[in-house]
């Protein structure tokens, strides 16, 4: 079994961000900040995972629930204050503490892998990630001996001008063997400008013990990124998003424009599918084989099966059967379950409904609150009247019936197998299986009335 734990800083404001919202729950490809970090530790081998909150802490705490170990900061008093608050449940730890920050969503499993695997093969007592950054300005620049450990961190305001020549920069993210971090930190001190005590000091006092700590540098600076503003948060999402595009195209997935599909993180595609541009698959949804999907369509919290067509069509937390086409102009609301083959034409609604195999419903209809059988024909301007003024009644639809157009079927009601509805009924009564229903006024011709009217 492993011996990494984490724990994951995500006490802070983040004022930059300007929201009430605390940062780390900020979304980014569809899910918080630091549920993308608390994946990549997970991805990287970490049996445990502890959270640090402070602001927003019960909105933290909501947001995690049953996903992690929580503790609480209640003042803010610097990096390493906040994993001292950690060592309670940390006591009988003795291998490796990995220390996170919520708001870093670019970091991946692998990246956090190497690290560990790293940090284990130097036997060091800090590993420090690095990135070798294009632009070094403003970050602490790495200083490493000619065997490769790190000498210091020296912080860009301090630096000396052949030190700001140093692109290798500190990410935030260490590793430390627990004893030694639980042991420094004990002797870190807030003499300083903040009044705050800073995690880094940590690697000073190791150092001047004599300890060795290393540092592995990041293959691609980005994943190190992390994100303090609506400016950055904007940047990381659209890091995540052309990520997620890459590996969906590399599976089998054919996007007509990467840059104008956006596909959270978490979403799965199944392959031959094709996504035509500004169509947005969101949340718990997943896409099966060989469906053809958009353009300027949103699926949130959608399940679809295999062979789908849908386009122009906004659909969330439904069901979506094999073979089923949409659209255009389809909204598909919470609780609407399409069978295999079912069909839904253009300026068509249907919410909290079944629909069964192979039914029709060709365009202008609204569908609510609806048990429909297979097989179903619906004509158009066909309505179910599902709301009295005070409460919602559901109509049920029996397989192969035929419904005429522009009818209103007044729920609770019953149409029967096989059963058939004259155009332009109002439907009240249930019908009884085999049965035609005509709920309309006799037709009146009146001779000569145009002449009258002149």
């Amino acid at each position: 079994m492993s011996d990494l734990v984490t724990v994951i800083l995500a006490a802070g404001k983040g004022t930059r961000m300007k929201s009430v919202l605390p940062k780390v729950l900020h979304q980014a490809a569809g899910k918080p900040m630091v549920q993308h970090v608390i994946d990549a530790a997970r991805l990287a081998g970490a049996r445990r995972n502890i959270v640090v909150v402070g602001f927003g802490a019960e909105l933290v705490r909501s947001a995690l629930r049953g996903k992690v170990e929580i503790v609480v900061q209640a003042e803010q008093l610097g990096t390493g204050h906040a994993v001292r608050m950690a060592e309670p449940l940390l006591k009988a730890e003795h291998g490796t503490v990995m220390v996170l920050c919520g708001d870093t969503p670019l970091l991946t499993g692998a990246l956090l892998s190497r690290l560990y695997e790293a940090h284990k093969k130097a036997r060091a007592k800090a590993t420090v990630l690095t990135a070798i950054m294009p632009d070094a300005t403003g970050y602490g620049r790495v200083i490493r001996s000619a065997t490769g450990a790190v000498e210091k961190i020296v912080e860009d305001k301090d630096a000396t001008d052949e030190e700001r020549k140093v692109q290798e920069v500190n990410s935030g993210i260490y590793c430390f063997a627990a004893d030694a971090l639980f042991s420094a930190l004990a002797e870190v001190n807030c003499d300083n400008a903040q009044g705050e005590y800073y995690l880094p000091d940590v690697l000073s006092i190791l150092r001047e013990k004599g300890e060795k700590i290393w540092a592995v540098a990041a293959e691609d600076y980005e994943e190190t990124l992390g994100v303090n503003s609506r400016v950055q948060l904007s940047a990381a999402e659209k890091i995540l998003r052309r990520r997620k595009n890459l590996a969906l195209m590399e599976s089998g997935v054919t996007l007509m424009d990467p840059d104008t599909t956006f596909i959270d993180a978490d979403v799965a595609v199944g392959r031959d599918t094709v996504i035509y541009p500004f169509t947005w698959i969101e949340g718990a949804s997943s896409v099966g084989a060989a469906c053809v999907l958009g353009p300027s369509s949103r699926f949130s919290d959608t399940k679809i099966g295999n062979e789908v067509t849908a386009q122009f069509v906004y659909a969330h937390e439904c069901e979506i059967g094999d073979g089923v086409i949409i659209g255009p102009y389809v909204h598909l609301r919470p609780q609407t379950k399409l069978a295999a083959q079912v069909k839904v034409g253009n300026f068509v609604e249907v919410k909290n409904s079944v629909i069964g195999e192979g039914s029709k419903l060709p365009h202008l209809q609204y569908i609510g609150d609806c048990d429909m059988g297979s097989g179903v024909n619906m004509g158009c301007g066909t309505i179910t009247v599902n709301y009295d003024g005070k409460e919602k009644h559901r109509t049920t639809v029996g397989n192969g019936a035929f419904v005429g157009c522009n009818t209103n079927l007044v729920a609770p009601v019953t149409v029967g197998d096989g059963a058939y509805v004259a155009a332009g009924s109002t439907i009240t009564k249930n019908i009884p299986p085999g049965d035609l229903a005509v709920a309309r006024a006799p037709q009146k011709n009146i001779p000569h009335w145009a002449e009258k009217r002149t």
